[in-house]
């Protein structure tokens, strides 16, 4: 490499082919071929035939079919026998030639058009209320054009849960995206249907909700990244000991995070954020219905249920219609519009929340229940309901007068 460059640099500044073979004792032909080359010289092995070359069409013609079979099964169907990994270099080397591209193109944010929402789930466990810990996911929004992020730990993947998580952080932001975009989580939607109440939400939104189809990442490429920030910058050397921690300090870290300038689009979330809100709908003017919702009659063991947790009511309202609200926070039930209980709501699971009042009202009822009632007066309007004697029906068909019947009976008297 040195005395190729050697050798067009004397001959460039005028020196002799002649010379400039005399002086570095090389060969003329040498200095010839350095002269004319484009390049400089390198060693190129000539191809030959390795143990591989007669199994390359067969593999071919299998990845042609199915580009993305393992290269064991690949070995298998072809019968090699030989090294697994030297095989694998082949098939790795001939798999793009087969396999169909899939190009993403550049894609550009309007201000208002789209939020991007997913969820994360934070490599850490949080303490919950019964003592045990938990991997819960953690509601992500990112407006698209600018960037900025809001953020909010719930408690299960249920549609109602990210409906509540959806509605508190989009109040965050102050505004409505023209479009809501997800990928196909369950409680959101599979297919060609949106989950039950999602309709509903973005209807009263007055926004659409995008699916992707699968093998799209790209489209939501915006808050995907975001996730593995959060993993990088915010997770490394924090401990929480609760759900509401969790919030206090990702949202603390969330402000200073949306005050950086982000590389790409050369420019601070909070900078863009006005112009983003400013071509996005506004809040509704009424709130959507979100949040866990049930009619149930109430049996005898006074407690409904919200999620995997039993929560205790009044027992005076047993055998009656009661409607059970429950949010993130707080659990309500109320009959016919009266509150008849009310509990935070826990995030364990298989937990029972009892209210002292309800036990205690349910043991006077009790009490009530086990005493004896009173006989009823044959005299009182309610003794007109126990049974009558018999005979009282005879003397009222004439049947029996004075103990002695006038009814013939085969045509004699009977006494």
């Amino acid at each position: 490499m040195e005395d190729w460059a050697l050798i067009r640099r004397l001959v460039a500044d005028g020196v002799p082919q002649r010379q400039v073979a005399r002086d570095l004792g090389i060969g003329r032909s040498t200095v010839a071929r350095a002269v004319a080359s484009d390049g400089p010289p390198k060693y190129e092995r000539p191809a030959v035939p390795t143990s591989f070359t007669p199994f390359e069409s067969a593999v071919r013609q299998l990845l042609v079919t199915t580009p993305d079979m393992p290269a064991t099964v690949i070995a298998e169907r072809v019968g090699w026998t030989g090294s697994i990994t030297w095989f694998r270099e082949h098939v790795r080397r001939l798999r793009p030639e087969h396999r169909p591209v899939d190009p993403s193109d550049r894609l550009t944010w309007l201000a208002g058009d789209a939020a991007q929402c997913d969820l994360w789930f934070p490599p850490t466990k949080v303490p919950l209320e019964d003592g045990s810990t938990a991997s819960l996911p953690v509601m992500v929004i990112t407006a698209a054009h600018s960037r900025f992020m809001v953020a909010k730990m719930i408690p299960t993947r249920h549609t109602q849960d990210l409906l509540l998580a959806m509605w508190l952080l989009l109040q965050q932001l102050g505004r409505v995206p023209r479009r809501l975009i997800w990928d196909n989580e369950s409680g959101i939607g599979r297919g060609k249907r949106h989950a039950e109440g999602v309709g509903a939400f973005t209807g009263t939104l007055a926004t659409t909700l995008v699916r992707l189809k699968p093998y799209d990442p790209e489209s939501k490429g915006v808050v995907e990244r975001r996730n593995g920030f959060f993993e990088t910058s915010f997770m490394p050397g924090r401990s929480f000991a609760s759900p509401a921690d969790f919030d206090a300090q990702f949202g603390d870290w969330l402000g200073k995070a949306n005050a950086r300038v982000v590389r790409t689009i050369k420019a601070r979330p909070v900078d863009l954020l006005d112009a983003d809100r400013a071509a996005m709908l506004p809040l509704p003017p009424v709130a959507p219905a979100v949040g866990w919702v049930n009619r149930v009659r109430l049996g005898r063991d006074y407690y409904v249920r919200v999620d995997s947790n039993d929560y205790s009511v009044d027992p005076n309202v047993i055998g009656r219609f009661v409607d059970v609200h429950a949010d993130l926070t707080r659990v309500e039930v109320r009959h016919e519009g009266r509150l008849v209980a009310a509990h935070d709501r826990v995030w364990a699971r298989g937990m029972t929340l009892t209210d002292p009042a309800h036990v205690a009202t349910a043991k006077v009822l009790r009490e009530q229940f086990q005493l004896p009632r009173p006989a009823a007066d044959p005299d009182d309007e309610l003794g007109r309901d126990l049974p009558r004697d018999l005979a009282d029906y005879d003397r009222a068909f004439g049947l029996i007068d004075g103990g002695l019947s006038t009814s013939p009976v085969d045509g004699e008297e009977v006494a």
